[in-house]
């Protein structure tokens, strides 16, 4: 394969996701430009890729036929999503536009995203493989039990980035927060240390790295501060996860070890928005796409750094009335 050439999907503010795109290619001589796509054209992921285009909402009947019309124009060899919203869409449609193209699509299958797209499926999906979850209740068994133990906590059955997520105290704020969500899922509280777990498979789901995050501090439900930490414990645990859920690409497991063990919070079938920081600890999942591309065996290794801490901040891009990238 002479020209490896990579489509982001809602590329946003994944600038650190298209510089480990870059780099990658970089490290491994590659000719490849990386396509930043995104329904915005003042993403600022745009400005750091090799091309950039605008694509329609997810929501257009056209979006689908889109990313094939840039598939076919820029020779791209593989499509990467970054968002929940996009998953199910992609998936029922991953044939489709791999038929009418000639890149792959780096998207689990439909089973593997229900399972991780609904809080109850994955509910479901954990409990009835043995994996450590907090219980979940309807609203109705806690109302009517008046004994229940708080705190509780509620979130959406399909939310992302912790939005409308909250710790209940007690009836009355139960009831408050059960009102302003919609189809939420009441569980037993958590408390202990959390972990985001970085994890890369090949196309045939083989587990090629397993890296655990520690989470010191997050923003909007996103990592800020993180510590990698070679924990054995999460390490073969999440790996009996992956071997029963079977997922392809980079998967952004989160959990937390409480007083109970290990407890899963969710599992999002893509780059979660800190994945650069085990990328950049030696787990290169943007390279070892590259490899699998260019028809390379890849096997399992712990080749990252351990003890290391990240620390992430913003910066911002410069841009002219017709939205040129101003370079001081």
């Amino acid at each position: 394969m002479n020209e490896i050439n990579i489509l982001i999907l809602s590329a946003g503010r994944r600038v650190e996701l298209v510089e480990s795109f870059k780099n990658a290619a970089r490290k491994l001589n590659l000719i490849s430009n990386i396509v930043a796509g995104d329904c915005s054209d003042t993403a600022p992921a745009l400005y750091f890729a090799d091309k950039a285009c605008k694509l329609p909402h997810i929501s257009d009947p056209e979006y689908i036929n889109a990313i094939i019309e840039i598939c076919n124009i820029e020779n791209i060899s593989l499509v990467v999503p970054t968002i929940d919203t996009d998953l199910l869409l992609l998936a029922k449609n991953k044939e489709f536009i791999e038929a009418n193209s000639n890149c792959k699509l780096l998207i689990s299958d439909t089973r593997v995203i229900e399972i991780c797209r609904d809080k109850i499926n994955t509910q479901l999906f954990m409990e009835e493989n043995n994996f450590g979850i907090p219980k979940m209740y309807t609203i109705e068994e806690i109302l009517n039990n008046r004994d229940m133990e708080f705190p509780l906590f509620i979130k959406p059955k399909s939310g992302s980035s912790s939005i409308n997520t909250f710790k209940v105290n007690n009836y009355n704020e139960l009831k408050i927060y059960n009102s302003l969500i919609s189809d939420p899922i009441i569980q037993d509280f958590m408390e202990g240390e959390e972990y985001t777990v970085d994890v890369f498979l090949d196309f045939d789901s083989t587990i090629i790295t397993i890296v655990p995050r520690l989470r010191l501090a997050t923003r909007s439900g996103e990592i800020s501060k993180g510590r990698i930490i070679r924990d054995r414990e999460i390490i073969e645990d999440v790996s009996k996860l992956m071997k029963k859920l079977k997922p392809i690409g980079h998967i952004t497991v989160q959990l937390m070890k409480t007083r109970k063990g290990i407890e899963y919070i969710e599992v999002n079938p893509r780059f979660g928005g800190g994945a650069p920081m085990s990328i950049q600890s030696g787990a290169d999942s943007c390279a070892n796409l590259f490899r699998l591309l260019m028809g390379q065996k890849l096997e399992y290794n712990e080749n990252f750094k351990d003890n290391v801490t990240f620390l992430r901040f913003d910066s911002s891009v410069c841009v002219d009335e017709n939205l040129e990238l101003i370079k001081w």
